[in-house]
């Protein structure tokens, strides 16, 4: 086995030196929405084939610092939306009053090993999960998978229709007491399904904030939240509780101060 490589002395690939220098650039002779130069005069400009041109700017484009219009051209992207995620800005469930949410589906189904861990109860058991998308300024910013166990809901009425049901968890969980949250936050990318609600391709660097919610010393709800990366930055406020674990950590639930 041969050993570990001096990463330092790999050389830069010409299309990462290539985004630093554009990004300089953005930063002092364009402002937000301005279009570019053409690819032809971009390639003239800093002396660079465009294929090299191209990687550079589909780099930015993932970083959500330039967006691509057809018709128009490659615009300078505008700063990243300040997103609440903390509770009391939120609401709760997460029926923000300043944000909306629009309900995708609701399911009823038993709970896998990993989501019966993350909510502390037996694999198996009955467990609704809400999917939802987070509209922020008219555009899809997050999708949220809320997963709640049926023993948190005893009085949970039936319903027909599947709008009626995911309504009905909904209303039911506004009428807890939340007395403890807990909340991590890590990088990933968004899957197929994800990817389609938030209207980007598959593979689209995300923030995956996964947060549990106990009520009366137990836990009543499993929130995964997967946040563009690209054009939103998480706030989480004063009260925002904000934790940072090694991988394979049992999650605590602790009291929002």
């Amino acid at each position: 086995m041969g050993t570990t490589g001096d990463l330092s002395a790999v050389p830069e690939p010409k299309y990462w030196h290539l985004r630093t220098v554009l990004l300089r650039a953005i930063d002092t002779e364009f402002s937000t929405g301005q279009v570019l130069p053409n690819e032809r005069e971009l390639s003239a400009r800093f002396g660079v084939a465009r294929a090299t041109l191209r990687q550079a700017l589909d780099q930015l484009e993932l970083e959500g610092r330039l967006v691509r219009r057809r018709g128009i051209g490659t615009l300078i992207a505008a700063p990243r939306v300040g997103v609440p995620v903390n509770r009391q800005e939120e609401g709760w469930p997460g029926v923000g009053r300043s944000q909306s949410w629009r309900t995708v589906d609701c399911t009823t189904a038993p709970a896998s090993v990993r989501l019966a861990k993350g909510l502390g109860i037996a694999e198996g058991a009955t467990v609704h999960t809400v999917r939802r998308v987070r509209l922020v300024e008219g555009r899809a910013m997050a999708t949220e998978s809320l997963h709640v166990p049926a023993c948190a809901l005893p009085h949970l009425p039936g319903f027909r229709a599947e709008s009626d049901r995911a309504r009905s968890v909904l209303r039911q969980l506004e009428r807890l007491e939340v007395d403890g949250e807990s909340r991590a936050v890590e990088l990933g990318v968004a899957e197929a399904d994800e990817a389609v609600l938030l209207e980007r391709p598959p593979g689209t660097p995300v923030l995956v904030m996964t947060t549990q919610y106990a009520s009366a010393g137990r836990l009543v709800a499993l929130a995964v939240s997967t946040y563009r990366a690209d054009t939103c930055k998480l706030t989480f406020g004063e009260t925002g509780l904000v934790e940072v674990t090694p991988v394979g950590a049992t999650t605590e639930v602790r009291t929002a101060s």
